[in-house]
């Protein structure tokens, strides 16, 4: 849950803005249910060069911003700033969040995120252009902002940081399709106001040769005859056919005669003599 509410300053010692960027929920399963916590990350500052920031954790909301803040006092640092920018640009990571802080001209304003934002106001910069690249969880962001910030060595403004980072080139023109007037006409004559639609040279007929680059124009083919359509001829009525001439008959094969059946009856046996 990250909040963006007003700021509350304390009246006791310096006057000092807090600002809480993220409030989490913590759920935690334990042998009875679940057991729920919450932490806060706060970023309190004087708006003059001293910023700190703190993670608080508590059983309910308003523990974690308090134990928070109290951290956050406790680990202020002091930023070199000049007038209400940076003196160059700074980059910086924290864990896997990476930031990019770039000076900006007089009346830019404050160009971020919120967790950015949230740290750039406490310690009063009121000109600044800043990207979060990598990560962007809160914490991470607002940490790796420490870290550039803490960074700075004082010294000049770049003034070439300011022009190349603060103005942006203008965006182009949008420009809509081009639509044909007309009718007829091709693209060149279309790019030529003194010369009418329609009026460029004829195009060449679909399947014409096309002259070469050098020389004169090639003579055309020959058409190819044209095919005379076949005409259906008239049905004739068909002539009988001739009748096929029948084989001859090959001779039949010479059976010898048959023997004249006798009626003759067989010799009887001759009985055997006693001598």
């Amino acid at each position: 849950m990250t909040t963006g509410g007003p700021s509350r300053d304390y009246d006791d010692g310096p006057e000092l803005q807090e600002r809480v960027v993220q409030i989490r929920r913590v759920s935690k399963v334990v042998k009875g249910g679940r057991h729920l916590t919450f932490n806060a990350m706060v970023v309190v500052g004087d708006g003059k060069g001293k910023v700190g920031a703190g993670l608080g954790k508590g059983a309910a909301v308003p523990d974690a911003v308090r134990k928070g803040t109290t951290i956050a006092r406790r680990n202020m640092v002091s930023i070199r700033l000049k007038d209400a920018t940076v003196p160059y640009a700074v980059r910086a990571h924290f864990g896997a969040s990476r930031v990019l802080i770039k000076p900006a001209p007089p009346g830019a304003g404050i160009k971020a995120g919120a967790s950015v934002r949230a740290v750039m106001e406490a310690v009063g910069i009121r000109d600044i252009v800043a990207k979060a690249l990598g990560s962007r969880n809160p914490i991470n962001v607002v940490k790796a902002t420490l870290v550039g910030l803490q960074s700075i060595r004082g010294g000049e403004v770049d003034e070439s940081q300011i022009r190349r980072t603060a103005k942006l080139p203008p965006a182009p023109e949008r420009r809509g399709p081009v639509r044909r007037e007309g009718g007829g006409g091709r693209d060149r004559d279309r790019r030529r106001p003194d010369r009418p639609p329609g009026s460029g040279p004829p195009r060449p007929a679909m399947g014409a040769p096309r002259p070469p680059a050098d020389g004169p124009p090639r003579p055309a083919a020959p058409a190819p005859a044209p095919v005379a359509a076949p005409t259906e001829a008239a049905p004739t009525e068909a002539a009988p056919a001739a009748p096929a001439p029948a084989a001859a008959a090959a001779p039949a094969p010479s059976v010898p005669p048959a023997a004249p059946a006798t009626t003759e009856p067989p010799p009887a046996a001759k009985e055997p003599s006693d001598a």
